[in-house]
């Protein structure tokens, strides 16, 4: 765990809704996340502390910053990983010259 999750915690533990914007930006979960706080500060709190978890999740199975948030807890590599291929004349003679 990094501290920037551990200071997204208490934010988390102050005001759940800015965590949630933090993780998610202005969208559906922001919405929800302000409703279930008006609802109730426990319901706000466990939808943050549940994001929060799925992004620490998306961080040890894709590296940090290679993922992206898709909406409804859900996150997703980035980028496609290619392994570098070796030159075509890697090791060996070119043209009879070693």
């Amino acid at each position: 765990m990094k501290s920037s999750d551990i200071l997204l915690i208490l934010v988390a533990i102050l005001c759940p809704p800015i965590a949630t914007f933090l993780i998610s930006g202005c969208g559906a979960d922001l919405f929800i996340s302000i409703c279930l706080s008006i609802i109730g500060y426990l319901p706000g709190h466990i939808h943050a502390f549940w994001l929060i978890y799925r992004k620490i999740k998306a961080e040890e199975r894709f590296g940090e910053g290679g993922f992206r948030y898709t909406g409804y807890g859900n996150f997703e590599q980035a980028y496609n990983v290619v392994p570098a291929a070796p030159p075509p004349s890697y090791g060996a003679a070119v043209n009879g010259n070693p």
